[in-house]
């Protein structure tokens, strides 16, 4: 066996009311005056994050926008500027994180990331940005947040829907990561124990939507899955949602949950170490068309077209998605991501057998 692993030195604290700990880590990080960003949708967390920093929040941005595109951050930068703050501290789900990494791209100052959903971002050193239509990713150490707090508690109010498409998100990262062409046999531990916990939770969160073991199970494969986001490269299904979500701004989760049951398809044919590790982790003897069939039953969108995917773009997404090579177990060839996407906007779902 021959291998070579790297691992990022985020950290992390987690369980139930980790948020108290907020005012101890910005201090750790000499974090004096803070910049707390969120959605709009979650502005009055950041009502929250200032009373917990009990007096170091220099003022809130509460702008933050899917995808991180360019002249949100120009306007946050203003913001970081206008209040002196030293540092930033995002509450919410993938959009904030991407805001606090694009600033501390920009300044160097540190971050203390605070999610809400199961996006898995905030323990990566991976930036997306998207201007004039198109989403690039990069990635560099300088983006890896300094302290991530997983509280359980701030997960439990998650809407089910959101829920539901937030942890197939996470998933994908794991799935792509065991096919991987960087992968050690650490990373595929994690991805492979990431994908089950977040199986198993999911269908207890709809279930009982505020059952703290489901949420903490959830959070834990959350912060599993990420981790291996954070440290090997991606590859065709990855590829396809930074297409859709820049191109089409079509939403994040959402279009991650559609298409990853058909990027399974195409690529597990040709990753069997994968497949048999999803095998174990799902029990599902096939487990493209069995995460189908899994998302179905919690309530995923049927389609691209259901949410928002125009048939027109097909060719576009296709020929966006082709025009660079990355590393993919299978040839990615125009003729099978545009089957492919095919098959995804129109809901058909991916061939073979089903759930156990």
């Amino acid at each position: 066996m021959r291998f070579i692993h790297e691992a990022l030195s985020a950290r992390v604290l987690f369980g139930a009311g980790t948020r108290t700990e907020l005012r101890r880590e910005a201090d750790r990080l000499a974090i004096t005056r803070a910049l707390v960003l969120t959605t709009p949708e979650q502005a009055t967390m950041a009502d929250m994050v200032a009373d917990l920093l009990e007096g170091a929040c220099a003022g809130r941005f509460t702008g933050a926008r899917m995808h991180t595109p360019i002249d949100v951050t120009e306007a946050a930068l203003a913001a970081l500027r206008d209040t002196r703050a030293d540092g930033v501290i995002a509450i919410g789900g993938g959009s904030t994180t991407g805001l606090a990494k694009a600033i501390a791209l920009r300044t160097g100052v540190p971050q203390i990331i605070l999610p809400t959903t199961y996006a898995g971002s905030e323990v990566t050193a991976v930036l997306g940005e998207t201007a004039d239509g198109r989403k690039t990713t990069q990635r560099m150490l300088d983006v890896l947040p300094e302290t991530v707090i997983y509280d359980v508690e701030l997960t439990l109010g998650l809407p089910v829907a959101m829920s539901v498409t937030s942890g197939l998100n996470a998933i994908a990262h794991a799935a792509e990561a065991l096919y991987a062409a960087d992968v050690s046999p650490i990373v595929a531990l994690i991805a492979e124990e990431g994908v089950r916990a977040l199986t198993t939770a999911l269908p207890r969160i709809v279930e009982t939507p505020r059952n703290p073991d489901a949420r903490s199970d959830a959070l834990y494969g959350a912060w599993l899955c990420g981790t291996t986001l954070g440290l090997v490269g991606m590859g065709l299904h990855h590829k396809l949602c930074h297409v859709l979500g820049g191109s089409f701004d079509l939403p994040h989760a959402e279009t991650h949950s559609v298409l990853l049951p058909y990027a399974l398809a195409f690529n597990l044919e040709a990753a069997p170490a994968a497949l048999a590790a999803l095998k174990r982790a799902t029990g599902w003897r096939d487990p493209a068309q069995g995460l189908w069939a899994f998302a179905n039953r919690l309530g995923v969108p049927p389609s691209l077209q259901a949410i928002g995917m125009p048939e027109s773009g097909i060719d576009q997404a296709t020929d966006l998605a082709i025009q660079s090579q990355y590393p993919n177990p299978r040839p990615v060839t125009r003729d099978g991501v545009r089957a492919l996407l095919h098959h995804a906007w129109r809901g058909d779902g991916p061939a073979g057998g089903g759930e156990d």
